[in-house]
């Protein structure tokens, strides 16, 4: 129906269309860059790592990456997911509440700053994380007997 036409017919105009859902948020420039720094590291350190790591299946929770061998999840802050908490109350128990199940599943989190990662202190915790587990696979054994 044209909108003059139903204008006409009802004294009102027509409702305004809304989306569905709400698209997903968009990351800064910062996080991005830090977020591509990160990776540069761990790469560079051969730290195998999972990106946008889900560890609930029943909740909409991520973390940025993953340490597989380490169980370790790493966190930046001010990422897409973190919806803006603008301050309100339930919002940031939501978050306290995810680091608290990962905790319970066995996994320990860092959370960067991008300034930490762009200032190379992320890195050096990345090394000293490396050195504290050694650079021997646990899953292999040295002795040899044949």
């Amino acid at each position: 129906m044209d909108e003059k036409a139903y204008k006409a017919l009802t004294d009102k105009s027509i409702p305004k269309k809304k989306p569905r859902n709400t698209p997903l948020p968009k990351a800064s420039e910062k996080y991005l860059d830090a977020f591509d720094r990160i990776k540069y590291m761990l790469d560079l350190l051969e730290i195998k790592y999972e990106e946008y790591f889900h560890f609930k299946s029943t909740k909409h929770w991520r973390f940025d990456l993953h340490l597989i061998e380490y169980r370790m999840l790493i966190e930046i802050a001010g990422g897409p997911w973190s919806g803006g908490r603008k301050g309100k109350l339930a919002k940031k128990a939501w978050s306290v509440d995810r680091y608290d199940h990962a905790e319970e599943m066995g996994y320990r989190f860092q959370q960067f700053l991008p300034a930490d990662i762009m200032m190379g202190r992320a890195y050096i915790w990345l090394k000293q994380l490396k050195a504290s587990y050694g650079t021997t696979n646990s899953t292999v054994s040295t002795s040899r007997s044949d």
